[in-house]
């Protein structure tokens, strides 16, 4: 059942438009990620839904109710800054109580929905502690427990886990997932982060230039993007673009520079006069001897060290590639190592656009 519909939103900043003709449904309980780079109008959209901007166009409803004229105090809707917003001078019970105070709820009710708040985020031990006195996931952790003590039915993040250092934002994804299951609330979150994104949300929204431009789960969204765009902004990939042609076994890419063409799937080449090609790193095998089929002969350039995985570049036809493998397996490549890129045939993703 559909908590948030979005119908054509529009913003304008002067001669700017910010967020375009967007169109969104969001389900009841869903973990919603909106996906993009900077400036591309995601944060915009979170202030518009909840009431700190005004719509140029188009309707906001939940629950079926157009909210386009209520303002924030009255929307079923909560929102969790970038900065958590946390008042110095009052300490952690009372931060997290300030929303409950704000709509005069019952002082016994109060205190019962703070204490379950804490427990909830684990952080019942340091009520009395003042927001200086706390650690950057601490205080992501207060901000996120005054958000939900008012029971919103949706919960708007901005960017939540920016602050926290990259050890703390893994450990943050997994507890904020349990916590959105646990309670149950709809969450929406913008970031800039893919990995972020993919990790967390049960469904992805991209927006480049004020659009949405996909929306689907996180597998969709990484193994069959709809444009150059989202192959390239959601993770690595290595891109060819060319000319479709049918060769001797079938429809080929002809890209410039190839020292032979690409094979293609059976349906690519119909009514396209270009088209890309998309591979991800992880899917570049690499190995010693010529595999049989298509291979491109390339030069290993640089390794770096992952842990576990390791990132090679190499040099193939003029152009540099982007291969991950396993570090055991990449042991025995060096620079200057000789070796065969290939990918299979089901692994390149045909983007037309």
């Amino acid at each position: 059942m559909a908590l948030l519909e979005i119908v054509r939103a529009e913003k304008r900043f002067g001669a700017i438009t910010a967020v375009r003709e967007v169109s969104l449904v969001v389900e009841a309980g869903a973990f919603f990620a909106l996906l993009g780079p900077s400036g591309c109008g995601k944060t915009t959209l979170l202030r518009l839904i909840a009431g700190f901007e005004r719509l140029d166009g188009g309707h906001i409803l939940i629950d079926g109710h157009d909210i386009g004229a209520l303002p924030p105090y009255e929307r079923p809707v909560n929102m969790m800054f970038q900065s958590y917003a946390l008042f110095p001078h009052m300490n952690v019970a009372q931060n997290v109580a300030f929303g409950l105070r704000q709509q005069r709820m019952e002082r016994r009710r109060i205190a019962t929905r703070v204490e379950e708040m804490l427990a909830l985020v684990q952080m019942s031990d340091c009520r009395r502690r003042r927001p200086h006195e706390l650690s950057g996931g601490q205080r992501q952790r207060v901000a996120l427990a005054r958000a939900l003590a008012r029971m919103p039915k949706l919960l708007l993040l901005d960017e939540p886990l920016v602050a926290l250092d990259r050890k703390l934002r893994d450990e943050t994804r997994i507890e904020l997932i349990g916590i959105q299951q646990r309670v149950g609330t709809t969450f929406l979150v913008v970031t800039h982060d893919q990995e972020e994104a993919l990790s967390m949300a049960s469904q992805i929204g991209v927006m480049n230039e004020g659009r949405l431009v996909q929306i689907g789960a996180p597998a969709e969204i990484y193994e069959r993007p709809n444009s150059r765009f989202v192959a390239g902004f959601v993770g690595e990939v290595n891109l060819f673009e060319g000319i479709p042609t049918i060769g001797p076994a079938g429809p080929v890419l002809r890209v410039a520079g190839m020292p032979e063409p690409i094979p293609l799937p059976a349906a690519a080449c119909a009514g396209r006069d270009r088209l890309a090609l998309a591979v991800r790193p992880e899917k570049l095998a690499l190995s010693r001897e010529r595999p049989p089929g298509f291979a491109l002969a390339a030069t290993v350039t640089a390794i770096g060290y992952l842990g576990g995985l390791s990132a090679i570049r190499l040099a193939a036809a003029g152009r540099e590639l982007k291969a991950r493998m396993p570090s055991a397996l990449a042991a025995g490549l060096v620079r200057g190592s000789p070796v065969w890129a290939s990918w299979a045939h089901d692994d390149a993703i045909v983007i037309a656009d």
